[in-house]
């Protein structure tokens, strides 16, 4: 099984943006954890970040036929992008959406997510965790 996981706007900032939110750990730390945790799953994983709603969208359609699963923390643009939504449906690759700190929590335009209404799954506030929780869905798929 191969799963693709992308990380939107500003995740590579993660470590120094809002340590309060998102903790100092950094973004090299978190693919780090994300390569051990899909080794640990038995499954091979491909990561990639934009900031760029574009690219976004080209790593989705990118996917399609050679990918079996996709893990998505789409950022600011979870709450934005209908565009994103539309790669994730036209692709029809199972998909989990995952955020770092718990959006349901956090300001009220934060609490709604385009990207739930096409993912099987969206798993939230746990920090890094919740990109295991997400393999681990995708790897018992």
């Amino acid at each position: 099984m191969k799963i693709l996981v992308i990380n939107g706007p500003n995740l590579n900032m993660i470590g120094i943006r809002e340590k309060e939110i998102y903790g100092t750990r950094t973004y090299p730390e978190l693919v780090g954890y994300i390569e051990r945790c899909a080794e640990d799953a038995g499954v091979e994983t491909e990561i990639v970040q934009s900031n760029h709603e574009g690219t976004i969208i080209d790593f989705i359609q990118e996917a399609y036929g050679r990918i079996d699963g996709i893990i998505i923390n789409g950022g600011g643009y979870t709450h934005t992008s209908v565009a994103i939504m539309d790669a994730l449906k036209a692709v029809q690759i199972p998909a989990v959406e995952v955020h770092l700190s718990d959006i349901f929590k956090r300001e009220e335009f934060r609490r709604f997510s385009y990207l739930s209404m096409v993912c099987e799954k969206t798993i939230s506030g746990k920090g890094f965790e919740v990109y295991r929780e997400a393999i681990e869905y995708l790897a018992g798929k």
